[in-house]
């Protein structure tokens, strides 16, 4: 990249429009250093038109890749590392320690990426390993380097292992954790827009980078509890650390994950996402990485699935991996979840977070006084800022399409009852038959479902696109039992919520199940569980249990398709 005409530099004045009298440059080199900065700079500086930001590309790390797609998305001026040595700035901020300043005499602000002092990284300056977040020993000679820290347990570890960092700390806590305790009453809704509604919980998969990364050692987890987890009463979600996807690139993790998000797993995008995630999780399945660590300290269940070596003792992390519970890879992972769901305490890990986070709620406005003060500028003298609550997550594309779908069928003594649990076909590709004498199990494919093998297999055809009248939902169930003569049952949702079920004998069984809209594969799995159990079927209440979070009332009415196919 050449040279470019950015607003500060030596006839900037002569076109800039705004008159800044300090220059700050944001050193960009990974996609996790920018993006740390990148969410909390905007809160630092708003309204004040006496600075002008211009951010440095370094792209000298092996986790550059999507730098420059971040910063076009955020709308930033970006110059290459090589211009800054021809400005002169006030102050260089950033969160990658690991940048190799030019000479000169401004100040450099280094902000932690993650949490502390906790994890040996490959040093990208020689062949050994070195601890993150620790600026080099030459930028700590110069005097220049002032270290942001989160806890005064992390300058204690800093300056036990390098002395020349004395006075060079400021204790600002962490704007990140911040954001995430002020959002926590949005959990609910957040959860919602995941797919976790009511009645279903969300586990969290989190994976830092890495060979002793959850990834790096069980890269098959996801689709294994994607596979255990009933479809039903949970959503699955996995944030993968950015280096992870700067590394190996998205086609190459998408590739690796393919069954499990056929199976539904949502990939939770890499910038920005992962923490409405994070806060609207139930339980978090995770390794040694930091957004482990910020699920434990809000207060959330952890399972760790992988603790690599390279965590370092002493720290929070560490303490974290003596007090939280193995996912043991062998067992089954269900029932592993639901025990950490139901013994869990809220305040478990509160010593944890207690050693990572000092004084939490105040880290925006102690680091924009910082920020401030080596700019050598007056604050503004508006409010500090505070950390405000995280936006809602986008509305997941759920690709599964295709069920493993076990019921029951049985009369109690408040009426008929049936029990419906599925499970993705994608990663649990039963057939039809019997578990036992009173569980039946079948085959249940979306019209939409890609693989046709499956399709052709199915027990139950399914259209989850509500039909636009009963006419068009009865049309479709004929057609698509003639195309299909291996299918008992064809379900097609109405613009209504309720559900038409047709039969290979000619009947058309409308459903209609109370609380929130489902789609037609439970109505079809509740007609198919009392077909099997030869229950009856005319104008009935039933009872339809989804697992074990989830009961709803099901009405079924009978209708008989007429001689021509299309009159309801």
């Amino acid at each position: 990249m050449g040279h470019l005409r950015v607003p500060v530099g030596h006839d900037a004045h002569r076109w800039s429009t705004f008159p800044g009298v300090r220059t700050l440059v944001v050193a960009a080199r990974t996609v996790t250093s920018t993006v740390r900065v990148l969410e909390c700079l905007p809160a630092l500086l708003r309204g004040d038109d006496r600075i002008t930001v211009v951010f440095a590309y370094d792209p000298t790390s092996a986790f550059s890749d999507g730098v420059h797609d971040l910063l076009r998305d955020a709308g930033c001026r970006v110059m290459p590392w090589s211009q800054l040595a021809d400005i002169t700035p006030d102050l260089i901020l950033t969160a990658s320690e690991n940048i190799a300043v030019p000479e000169g005499e401004c100040p450099v602000l280094v902000l932690p990426h993650g949490i502390g002092f906790q994890k040996l990284v490959p040093d990208s300056r020689a062949e050994r390993t070195r601890v993150s977040g620790i600026v080099p020993e030459p930028l700590l000679e110069s005097g220049r380097a002032w270290l942001a820290v989160s806890h005064p347990s992390q300058e204690e570890q800093l300056l036990a292992t390098h002395p020349k960092a004395t006075g060079r700390t400021l204790l600002i806590g962490d704007p990140c954790f911040d954001e995430l305790r002020v959002s926590l009453p949005s959990a609910p809704s957040y959860g919602r827009a995941l797919g976790a509604a009511e009645g279903r919980r969300l586990v969290v998969l989190s994976s830092t980078w890495g060979p002793t990364s959850l990834l790096g050692r069980h890269p098959e987890l996801p689709a294994r509890l994607a596979a255990a987890l009933p479809y039903d009463e949970y959503r699955l979600a996995a944030i993968v650390h950015p280096n992870v996807w700067a590394a190996h690139g998205s086609w190459q993790i998408r590739t690796l994950l393919a069954p499990a998000l056929e199976a539904g797993l949502l990939l939770i995008p890499a910038v920005h996402a992962w923490r409405s995630a994070l806060v609207a999780a139930d339980v978090v399945v995770g390794d040694h990485g930091s957004v482990t660590l910020y699920g434990a300290a809000l207060g959330k269940p952890v399972l760790l699935a992988a603790f690599g070596e390279d965590a370092v003792p002493g720290t929070a992390v560490a303490r974290l991996g003596e007090a939280a519970p193995r996912l043991d890879t062998r067992q089954d992972p269900c029932r592993q979840i639901d025990t950490a769901l139901r013994s869990h305490t809220p305040g478990r890990y509160r010593e944890v977070a207690e050693l990572a986070f000092a004084e939490p709620g105040g880290a925006l406005a102690r680091l924009r006084t910082a920020l401030y003060q080596l700019l050598r500028l007056d604050e503004p003298g508006s409010s500090p800022p505070l950390p405000l609550r995280l936006p809602h997550p986008e509305p997941p594309v759920i690709a599964t399409a295709s069920w493993t779908v076990v019921t029951t069928a049985s009369r109690e003594p408040g009426g008929t009852v049936v029990t419906v649990r599925r499970h993705p076909a994608a990663v649990d590709p039963g057939g039809d038959g019997e578990q036992d004498t009173a569980a039946y199990v079948h085959l249940a494919c979306d019209e939409e479902e890609e693989d046709h093998r499956l399709t052709e297999s199915a027990s139950v055809v399914l259209r989850s696109r509500p039909a636009q009248s009963a006419v068009a939902a009865l049309s479709w169930i004929r057609d698509t039992l003639n195309r299909l003569p291996g299918s008992r049952l064809a379900a097609v949702a109405l613009s209504g919520g309720d559900c038409l079920v047709g039969m290979r004998d000619g009947r058309i069984v409308e459903v209609a199940v109370s609380g929130p809209a489902v789609d037609p594969g439970l109505p079809a799995a509740l007609v198919y569980a009392c077909l099997r159990a030869g229950l009856p079927m005319a104008d009935v209440f039933v009872t339809l249990r989804v697992g074990e979070l989830r009961s709803e009332e099901a009405e079924i009415r009978v209708r008989h398709l007429p001689p021509n196919g299309l009159r309801p």
